[in-house]
């Protein structure tokens, strides 16, 4: 019989190997999928647990393994966001620099940036000279220089691993 936390709860509670079709899918925002301990609803309707390693982040077109066997597809949910948009390379890298000592998460793509929705921080980035627009959209953020980051290759969104040196000059 299957490992399940009640009759209508599943425990997931690490990856699923590479390559294993999806049978289910899990529809969470970007801050939903940073929590490793947490509960949410399968598409299906069952009640998971998520009992991931601490630290963990669920990425978009991720596969998690349920107790039960079932492969859980994790899909990154729109959601409120703001977004900038510049061929201004000095104006993109300065607004990334004022986000960037706030310590706000940003995903970064060609001649825009997006981040979840704030007044304050639309304000600001107004006041450098920018033209923030309110969408809704998934959001995957940079993962910072310790962990992973979004590699856009032929195959669209692929979590590649940033290794960074740090070597004082």
């Amino acid at each position: 019989m299957p490992e399940t936390t009640s009759a209508d709860t599943v425990r997931i509670e690490a990856r699923a190997p590479a390559g294993m079709p999806a049978t289910d899918r899990l529809r969470l925002t970007f801050e939903q999928r940073t929590r490793s301990r947490s509960t949410a609803r399968l598409e299906c309707g069952i009640e998971a647990a998520i009992v991931l390693p601490r630290g963990t982040v669920m990425r978009g077109g991720e596969r998690l393994l349920a107790s039960d066997g079932r492969i859980v597809e994790v899909v990154a949910a729109a959601e409120p966001l703001l977004e900038v948009a510049t061929t201004d390379a000095t104006l993109l890298a300065r607004a990334s620099y004022h986000l960037g000592n706030r310590h706000v998460a940003v995903e970064i793509g060609p001649a825009r940036l997006r981040l979840v929705y704030d007044p304050v921080l639309e304000r600001l980035l107004a006041g450098l000279g920018l033209a923030p627009m309110r969408t809704s959209a998934p959001f995957e953020p940079e993962g910072g220089a310790y962990g992973h980051t979004h590699a856009h290759g032929a195959g669209g969104h692929e979590l590649a691993p940033v290794i960074h040196e740090y070597r004082p000059e």
